[in-house]
């Protein structure tokens, strides 16, 4: 048995003051969170992308079926990616699957738009 098959991918969380600072550097933010956490409020980054992870259902979450195939329309595997969701569960799932899938370059912005937030960095929210 091949052990490089076996062994898990290691996802490396960056607090959000190193997720701000991938970011200026040229890192593209992937937002995993749904379409309307999305559009209540999400960091304030040029081009941030927002592909679901997760879609809400009267059943419960459900893993987006075609979220591999969404990020690879718009992404390649040599880009550099922050991605984040509300609190850093669902973008740590995210980041592991984009490993899986021979993406080089993901970091998971841990404690998410919720610590972004807390922290005082810009944030777009909706005109009212």
């Amino acid at each position: 048995m091949d052990s490089q098959t076996s062994s898990p991918v290691q996802v490396q969380t960056v607090d959000v003051q190193g997720a701000k600072e991938l970011i200026t550097s040229g890192h593209r933010y992937l937002d995993v969170r749904t379409e309307e956490e999305f559009n209540k409020g999400h960091v304030d980054v040029e081009d941030a992308l927002n592909i679901p992870y997760m879609f809400n259902t009267p059943q419960g979450r459900v893993k987006n079926p075609k979220f591999m195939e969404q990020v690879l329309s718009v992404c390649n595997k040599e880009d550099h990616l922050v991605v984040g969701c509300q609190s850093g569960v669902r973008s740590a799932y995210a980041t592991t699957d984009l490993l899986n899938a021979d993406f080089k370059h993901v970091r998971n912005m841990g404690g998410g738009y919720v610590a972004w937030v807390e922290n005082g960095f810009a944030v777009k929210k909706p005109e009212h």
